[in-house]
């Protein structure tokens, strides 16, 4: 399994809407609505998340994942002088659980710097987020602020 990004491009939009709806659909299923509505209510978030991140972020890094050559999710990150923070790291079902996060995050470990995110208090992402060192520093209710602190030789 080969593992790469690529910077996001125009014509990625649909995709990339389809990244985010997936990472809700469990949320929304509660509402009970018909496909249409869901799907309004989708475009209109996703517009706003991005929007959102490109106006609050906009030195960052906002790429398409890949697996072997195919779209399969996005990651966006913002490296400061001192801090990586990943904005948002999202794979579509099929790819989760495969080992593309550990792959994905470990070069931006590997950078020397404190690196953040944030997660749902339930996503199981958090599991990884874990394993690789990140511990909470902030509890914001529904969203946890990890970190994983530089590691100074001793």
């Amino acid at each position: 399994m080969r593992v790469g990004l690529r910077p996001v491009e125009p014509g990625d939009r649909e995709f990339l809407q389809r990244v985010y709806a997936s990472t809700r659909e469990e949320e929304l299923a509660v509402f009970g609505w018909d496909a249409t509505t869901k799907a309004a209510f989708l475009r209109m978030q996703f517009a706003a998340q991005d929007g959102y991140y490109r106006q609050q972020f906009p030195g960052a890094t906002f790429d398409v994942v890949t697996v072997d050559g195919e779209p399969a999710g996005r990651l966006y990150v913002d490296r400061g002088d001192t801090e990586v923070r990943v904005i948002d790291i999202a794979l579509l079902p099929d790819h989760r659980g495969r080992g593309i996060g550990t792959a994905l995050l470990a070069p931006i470990l590997a950078e020397g710097k404190t690196v953040s995110i944030h997660v749902e208090r339930g996503n199981p992402a958090r599991r990884l987020y874990e394993r690789l060192g990140f511990s909470l520093v902030e509890d914001g209710g529904v969203y946890l602020r990890l970190e994983r602190q530089v590691k100074t030789a001793s």
